[in-house]
């Protein structure tokens, strides 16, 4: 059975959605059968893989009006690996329907049963906030991955964060766990940097990943082309950083190491 992770901190330009993407990529560059779920209204994710509205059949908020299934809402993606399921914001972000409806914390936990059997990992892109669909996505997950950005207000955010994942853990999720805290946009040598790191260390030492991402303005590039990192530029420091993060959670999965020889694209 596939593992669950949701990618969630209560605060955005922290890199969720970058992480999100790259892990699932790199994942899928593993060879690992991988499901990206995207459930931010932002909808930022079809963006960084290429998608323009005209080639979304069908997304996130059909499934949770119940008017289409979660699989005929997948679609391919350039990795052989890796599909999507895009959160079609026009549909979300006037859908009064689907507020209402995502306050059940049980209807992605059960659209993904059947899934759950044909894919190794599914990554859900969660929206930066506290809301019925967050709720759902937690409820959904075996763990939860938090990227942070050093600061203090994103150090708050992880504060208030582990306050909700013990109310989830409480209410609907019992066997909830944190897969790690991973620090992104990481400027080496800044006083924030040390700050927040002294400070995460002090908190939450052993939920801290031992890789960072760096910040890099190849990220936002990729993004701009439609591509995960790992197939704009395979070498890059961006791309070796979320490489590293996918081996680390595949190494607690006992699963194998990734080259960047796995690589295997759609033509």
């Amino acid at each position: 059975m596939g593992k669950v992770i949701s990618v969630f901190v209560p605060k955005g330009g922290v890199g969720k959605t970058t992480t999100s993407v790259n892990l699932a990529a790199s994942l899928a560059v593993a060879e690992k059968k991988t499901l990206l779920i995207d459930v931010d209204p932002f909808g930022s994710s079809a963006i960084a893989l290429g998608f323009t509205q005209d080639k979304i059949k069908a997304g996130i908020s059909e499934v949770f009006n119940y008017t289409r299934s979660l699989s005929f809402a997948i679609h391919k993606t350039e990795l052989d690996y890796l599909d999507f399921v895009p959160s079609n914001i026009n549909s979300i972000q006037h859908d009064e329907k689907f507020t209402k409806t995502s306050d059940n914390r049980v209807i992605l936990k059960n659209a993904l049963k059947d899934l759950r059997e044909q894919y190794d990992f599914i990554v859900i892109d969660c929206p930066p906030l506290f809301r019925g669909i967050t709720a759902n996505a937690l409820t959904a997950s075996d763990s939860v991955l938090i990227p942070i950005k050093c600061g203090h207000l994103s150090l708050e955010a992880v504060d208030k964060l582990f306050n909700y994942l013990n109310w989830i853990k409480e209410n609907s999720n019992p066997k909830l766990e944190v897969e790690g805290i991973i620090f992104t946009m990481y400027e080496k040598g800044s006083k924030v940097t040390e700050i927040s790191e002294r400070e995460m260390n002090l908190r939450y030492k052993d939920y801290l990943f031992d890789i960072v991402i760096p910040s890099s303005n190849l990220l936002n590039e990729a993004t701009f082309y439609g591509k995960p990192l790992c197939l704009y530029k395979i070498d890059s420091e961006g791309a070796i950083a979320y490489l590293e993060l996918a081996y680390k959670i595949l190494k607690n999965n006992s699963s194998k190491m990734i080259t960047s020889e796995n690589i295997s694209t759609n033509e």
